[in-house]
């Protein structure tokens, strides 16, 4: 099964919605449920399919630990509910942890990614999916993970900017 992640700005409304209905969160991502905020439907949204694992690697050294904000593909937040652990996970963050990490990433240069990746290591440590040394159809799995690394310091300075909260969804 593919574990693919999906980053989605949420309004602090629909964070408070989703903590409290948790079983909604299917709704919600799926575009059914807005919770009733209209300015809901102006959110933006990332996918990152399958990068998630290697860019927490990249962005914090470790594959499932790391210093706040920059851990966030894997930890923090809040989690929405009490989501079966075959089916994914998926956490809220609020507008101020959105600015912190937006400005951490900005400080985080394509250097230190670049440094961090070790094909050979990220393979033993069991890195998310695990075809590190081995790319499927001539892929350069750096390159891939530097582009969305770039997307996602984009991505979330938009979000600073707009004051929004997050939902990080991977499933």
């Amino acid at each position: 099964m593919e574990m693919l992640c999906t980053l989605r700005s949420v309004t602090v409304a629909q964070r408070d919605a989703l903590l409290q209905a948790p079983e909604r969160l299917e709704d919600f991502l799926d575009d059914e449920e807005d919770f009733g905020d209209p300015k809901g439907g102006a959110f933006l949204e990332l996918d990152i399919g399958e990068a998630w694992h290697g860019l927490q690697y990249l962005l914090t050294g470790t594959p499932w630990e790391g210093s706040p904000p920059l851990d966030f593909l894997v930890r923090g937040g809040v989690d929405v509910g009490d989501i079966p652990s075959d089916e994914g996970t998926a956490r809220v963050f609020s507008p101020e942890e959105v600015k912190a990490l937006a400005t951490a990433l900005r400080e985080v240069s394509e250097n230190t990614l670049r440094r961090r990746y070790d094909a050979v290591e990220m393979q033993a440590q069991d890195i998310y999916p695990g075809t590190w040394e081995e790319p499927p159809d001539d892929a350069d799995p750096l390159e891939e993970m530097v582009s969305y690394f770039d997307e996602l310091q984009k991505f979330m300075a938009q979000m600073g900017k707009r004051g929004d909260a997050l939902l990080v969804h991977i499933g």
